[in-house]
């Protein structure tokens, strides 16, 4: 069965995660609020419409050189995860595509497996693996 992808760049490499799992993508107005004592992934909390989403460089979490977060380059892609915004930092969005779900790589790997798109290789990224990561580099708060 087919599952419609968001698919996007980070670190030069492009990823996709199932569009259901993805509230929104938005533009970050840096400054971000630093949020003391959390790992170096962590970009700190920015207001979206009255609401504190909690950032974190997306490339950090795949094992991918780190971005440098700058006024007008790149998204936010927000999670809706049990009730809190998670919001990934990544270079773009490139598209949305239907494509068959690769075959689950380890259980709670954020790495799902690897897709073939329009004879492209994409990372396929597992959305609750990827919030149980980030939420763990806040101490669990």
């Amino acid at each position: 069965m087919s599952v419609r992808y968001v698919l996007f760049r980070v670190g030069g490499e492009r990823f996709a995660l199932p569009l259901e799992s993805i509230r929104e993508v938005v533009t970050p107005q840096p400054p971000f609020s630093r949020v003391p004592r959390t790992s170096e992934a962590v970009c700190g909390a920015m207001n979206l419409r009255g609401r504190v989403v909690a950032v974190v460089d997306l490339a950090a979490l795949v094992g991918l050189a780190g971005q440098t977060l700058t006024a007008g380059r790149g998204q936010v892609v927000v999670l809706d995860r049990d009730r809190r915004a998670l919001g990934l930092l990544i270079d773009g969005v490139l598209g949305v595509e239907p494509f068959e779900p690769p075959e689950r790589g380890g259980e709670a790997a954020v790495v799902r497996g690897v897709a073939s798109v329009k004879g492209l290789a994409v990372t396929v990224l597992d959305a609750d693996a990827l919030a149980a990561q980030s939420h763990a580099l806040f101490g669990g708060r």
